[in-house]
């Protein structure tokens, strides 16, 4: 997960930090984030994505936003259950 420091104006098309693909624009249902308290998902978002290798990218707002979300400092729609399991060890 990448963060970029860039203008809206130049949010997209610049080079992947990974190969020689660009990084384009696409709009997502649903998209699920990792955060010290817990998991976020925001839903219709533009995130960055790689034509190429596929690497995702997301703007400080969208992190921000995730962060927010995460302690409290902006309320969230709903809640949803995440289905938890182990393995089996081999």
């Amino acid at each position: 997960m990448k963060s970029t420091k860039r203008t809206k104006q130049d949010a997209y098309g610049y080079p992947c930090e990974h190969c020689e693909g660009t990084v384009r624009p696409k709009k997502v249902a649903r998209e699920a984030f990792k955060h010290k308290k817990g998991f976020i998902i925001l839903e219709g978002i533009v995130v960055g994505v790689c034509n190429s290798c596929g690497t995702r990218y997301y703007s400080a707002d969208i992190l921000h936003a995730v962060h927010d979300i995460a302690t409290g400092a902006k309320p969230f729609e709903r809640v949803e259950e995440i289905p938890v399991s182990h393995l089996p060890t081999a």
